[in-house]
């Protein structure tokens, strides 16, 4: 509308200029037209979902610190785990709760596969990272290392499953959880020496 009112009036200018002298009629002023622009936007019907991101998963490089003459000690940290559920309580079945678990594989060493360090000499102790408003989600237990860190924990290892987080009851508390945890492989005193790789396997499930 704008650009045809512009037009119409340099086209005036233009026949008051060739024909001097000649009246030409006003040009009426022009209220325009309003249209009305709706739209209809109806509640999203995509279900929530519930899920699990691991940031920065480009490993993790366990360093010596805390050895003794008991065991060699090498930690590190475990990225950041992001539980998120999107559901709305009314898609959450009655009971239903979720759970992360982790399970380490054997180390084998880069040089040689012939050397092997077992998964129950890897421990961790999960820290809950983010608020629980309702106290609903926690971080799971520690376990140690089979080679005792002193602390009394479990000295199972991650041979098998272990809890790093869980809510008892999904939908008391919906949204967004994190946690990470503090690893720790405690080994004998004369582990042979070399770089070696595990793979660490990280689960959510739910169930009611």
């Amino acid at each position: 509308m704008r650009i045809n009112r512009i037009t119409q009036v340099l086209a005036a200018s233009v026949l008051g200029l060739t024909l001097a002298g000649v009246a030409t009629p006003a040009l009426a002023d022009d209220p325009g037209s309003g249209i009305d622009v709706s739209v209809n936007i109806e509640p999203t019907t995509t279900p929530g979902q519930l899920s699990m991101t691991v940031a920065d998963n480009n490993g993790v490089s366990l360093q010596e610190n805390g050895s003794d003459a008991a065991a060699r000690q090498f930690t590190g940290t475990l990225p950041t785990v992001t539980v998120t559920d999107t559901r709305t309580p009314e898609e959450i079945p009655a009971g239903e709760y979720w759970a992360v678990v982790g399970q380490a594989s054997q180390f084998v060493a880069s040089d040689d596969p012939a050397k092997t360090i077992g998964p129950e000499y890897l421990g961790w102790k999960p820290r809950l990272l983010s608020d629980s408003s309702t106290g609903a989600v926690s971080a799971g237990e520690p376990v140690s290392s089979v080679v005792s860190d002193g602390t009394g924990a479990p000295n199972v290892g991650l041979e098998g499953q272990e809890l790093l987080v869980s809510t008892a009851n999904s939908a008391d508390e919906i949204g967004t959880s994190q946690v990470n945890a503090d690893l720790a492989l405690r080994t004998s005193v004369d582990v042979a020496a070399g770089e070696y790789h595990s793979t660490l396997t990280l689960s959510l499930f739910n169930q009611s």
